[in-house]
């Protein structure tokens, strides 16, 4: 059993709500299908490996297929220990209970699902988003060059001091070409996809024949519920002739296929990243449960900046905030 201490407000928990992620809980049910920190308050019979007061990350995403897993805006959670990974103290709560999701997404995408070799192009959309930054960072360190798209003018300088070696701004460029001008006419041979629509369907033209994209996510239709609405346009021709592959990436599925012992070694690998300071967290933003209503409007602002927290202690021991 885990006393929480910060938990993330993330746009697929209320994705969850509104009925329009992969899976629906039963309701009444408690929010938050993703992570949190906190410290273990009881242990059952015969765990081993832990101890009571450690203060552990704990991965509460649903696996699929796998068993129901209890959400995390509450106060006390019981968990698998399987789903429990200890973290240092040198990092904060509010670093901690992000750890599990982006971070791990963004290395599954790059080392895993693509398999990106130090100078290779990888081309990204919402080079932005918490993943697209944390793509970036990632990219840097391994020695991978990135082309990264960004809707406004305003983040381009952003996205290249962050260390994006390419920025392609869709308000005043047109993707196809500047790809074509920066990877060559053959286009690039891999690409992450979390936008979907119009923008992902360029995606999948501007790869070389034989390319991968793999689409993550669909930003475009945020809050679109209507199932039609979520959708990629892509060429029949490019798909047959250039046998380029459009597949999909999700990290429920993802649990649901890996070991325990692989899911905990990814999960290690990038608990060592961000501790290293290789992968950058931004701190978050604390809200006491009794200010629900203003951290999920936080969370439905667009670039709203920090990410709400649900924080159930006053911080003291490990700065929430």
């Amino acid at each position: 059993m885990i006393r929480v201490k910060a938990t993330p407000i993330h746009a697929s928990d209320l994705h969850v709500l509104r009925g329009r992620y992969g899976f629906s809980p039963e309701f009444p049910t408690v929010g938050g299908h993703m992570e949190c920190v906190g410290r273990i308050e009881a242990l059952g019979p015969d765990t081993e490996g832990l101890t009571i007061g450690e203060r552990v990350v704990a991965v509460a995403v649903p696996a699929v297929p796998g068993p129901h897993v209890a959400g995390t805006w509450q106060e006390y959670l019981v968990a698998d220990t399987q789903r429990l990974l200890p973290v240092p103290d040198r990092l904060s709560d509010s670093s901690a209970c992000q750890l599990a999701v982006n971070p791990l997404t963004a290395l599954l995408l790059v080392t895993r699902e693509l398999d990106v070799k130090p100078g290779e192009w990888l081309l990204q959309t919402a080079a932005g988003s918490t993943v697209g930054r944390l793509v970036i960072q990632l990219s840097r360190h391994l020695g991978i060059r990135t082309i990264n798209v960004v809707r406004r003018r305003d983040a381009v300088e952003e996205i290249k001091a962050l260390g994006g070696d390419e920025v392609i701004c869709t308000e005043d460029e047109d993707l196809l070409q500047r790809v074509a001008e920066i990877a060559g006419q053959s286009g690039v041979r891999k690409a992450v996809d979390c936008v979907a629509g119009h923008v992902g369907a360029q995606v999948s033209q501007a790869l070389a024949p034989g390319g991968e994209v793999v689409v993550y996510g669909a930003l475009s239709t945020h809050r679109q519920t209507d199932p039609a609405a979520l959708t990629i346009p892509l060429q029949a021709r490019s798909v047959i002739y250039e046998t380029k592959a459009v597949r999909g990436f999700w990290l429920n599925r993802w649990f649901g296929t890996a070991s325990p012992e692989d899911a905990l070694r990814a999960l290690s690998e990038v608990r060592g990243l961000v501790a290293d300071g290789v992968l950058s967290i931004p701190q978050g933003r604390p809200f006491p449960l009794e200010r629900f209503t203003e951290a999920i409007a936080l969370a439905e602002t667009p670039a709203r900046g920090a990410k709400p927290l649900f924080v159930f202690e006053d911080g003291s021991d490990n700065d929430a905030g």
